[in-house]
């Protein structure tokens, strides 16, 4: 990122004075490539999931005989059980390490896909009742809601605290498109899953065993990491995550620890740092969450694929993998190569995502409806690594993990939402075409509400 870049130079925090020790962690321009590759994968491992489950769960429920609301609302409680237990494995991260963190969300993560997939598939077959089967479905989902969060938190902390402020844009970009790429992945294989035996629940299985490969990848390859800030009694390994994925007393660690001292001060949102982002965050994340939520009802509807739901899993993956990759071209090709500040990033992501949600709000076929929704999926590509990054640079090393968690706290949170967007998409349609725009301008103009300032060591 450019030095000269306004919006770094707002959120610089790291001019540090002699004898400060909280930030003693060394910082270098890169992490190794094969750990970077590593948490690559484990980032990627949930989007690409959940992104086959969204292409697929449209279909699901029309043969389940259920509304489009009662879809939506399936996922809202594990959406807000996300939203309230983030920040809280990310100081988890902050006293105990990344590492021991990141085993506990792949394994909810996987196991949920696998009895979430058996539970759709007694459904579909005609063994429980289709509204049975979805609220067991929601019920199974709490699992990744209260414990999935625990990966995302400590990865993006886990990368922040050894990159450079001035890289960090373009480091979390990477870490961001890797959700990119499993929206990509998971889209365009979801189709392909269907299977003779499984039907439509056959990507829940294959996506399982997906994280359960990349679950032990992790366990064998990445080094322990010493926490940045000491916890206090033995460590026991929380529910579902192996003991091997503990800092172990007297094993090489990977990073030199600081001396021992206390935690950081809790970040609040009303922090005047962050407010400015987080409150984009929010704002640029309904507006997405409400895109990817209609969508798929949207493609059925306007191509009149209700009648035939197998039919409509093809064309609504496809809309989805035309956005995912155009995720990826900002991610992979603009912000490396534009360099822009996280303002920059923010408010040009939302300029495009609101021309594409217009022009995907207009769409009566299938190529306008990818068309729209892949400038759209562009926007937000530039928006989710700039707020991040903006909320990541306004903070000390100290509270990359606090700030971690809140960002992985709204990913949550933005999603309670999704069953009101697709109740107006059914009853008020113009309502939900107008506000999401909206939303988008909010999201542009709100950094410019957060006042930041040079944190305290």
């Amino acid at each position: 990122m450019p030095a000269n870049d306004p919006s770094l130079r707002q959120t610089e925090p790291f001019d540090r004075q002699p004898g400060q020790t909280a930030d003693a962690e060394p910082v270098t321009e890169h992490l190794p490539g094969p750990r970077l590759a590593l948490l690559f994968v484990v980032s990627m491992v949930s989007a690409t999931g959940n992104t086959a489950m969204q292409s697929v769960m449209p279909s699901i429920g029309t043969q389940l005989r259920v509304s489009d609301t009662a879809i939506s609302l399936a996922f809202t409680l594990s959406a807000l059980l996300w939203a309230v237990f983030a920040p809280y494995w990310a100081r988890r991260s902050d006293q105990r390490g990344r590492k021991a963190m990141m085993p506990l969300g792949l394994a909810a993560f996987s196991i949920h896909f696998l009895l979430g997939g058996f539970v759709l598939w007694l459904g579909l077959a005609g063994l429980i009742g289709g509204m049975i089967a979805l609220v067991i479905f929601a019920v199974v989902r709490l699992l990744n809601g209260a414990l999935g969060s625990a990966t995302s938190s400590a990865v993006q902390a886990y990368v922040a605290s050894r990159s450079a402020p001035a890289d960090r844009t373009r480091v979390l970009a990477l870490i961001a498109s890797s959700m990119g790429l499993g929206t990509v992945i998971g889209p365009g294989l979801a189709p392909l899953l269907v299977l003779p035996v499984v039907g439509l629940a056959g990507p829940f299985i294959a996506f399982a065993l997906f994280g359960f490969v990349t679950l032990a990848a992790l366990r064998l390859y990445l080094p322990h990491d010493r926490p940045a800030f000491a916890g206090h009694g033995d460590i026991a390994p929380p529910p579902l995550m192996p003991r091997s994925a503990m800092p172990e007393t007297g094993e090489p660690e990977d990073e030199p620890a600081p001396p021992p001292e206390s935690k950081p001060p809790r970040l609040r949102w009303a922090d005047p740092r962050v407010r400015g982002w987080t409150g984009a965050g929010a704002c640029g994340g309904v507006a997405q969450v409400a895109l990817i939520s209609i969508t798929g009802f949207l493609v059925l509807d306007r191509l009149g694929l209700r009648g035939d739901p197998h039919a409509g899993a093809a064309p609504v993956g496809l809309v989805m993998m035309c956005g995912a990759f155009a995720t990826l071209l900002a991610q992979w090709g603009l912000i490396p190569m534009l360099r822009p500040g996280p303002r920059t990033a923010v408010i040009s992501g939302m300029a495009l995502a609101a021309l594409g949600l217009t022009i995907w709000a207009l769409a009566q076929d299938l190529h306008t409806i990818a068309l729209g929704y892949s400038i759209a999926s562009l926007g937000f590509g530039l928006h989710r690594p700039g707020f991040t990054s903006g909320a990541s640079l306004a903070v000390s090393r100290r509270e990359q993990g606090q700030v971690a968690g809140m960002v992985s706290s709204l990913f949550g949170a933005v999603y309670v939402a999704a069953p009101l967007t697709v109740w107006l998409y059914n009853t008020h349609p113009a309502t939900i075409y107008l506000a999401l725009p909206v939303l988008c301008l909010a999201a542009a103009l709100a950094p410019s509400f957060g006042t930041r300032l040079a944190p305290a060591a």
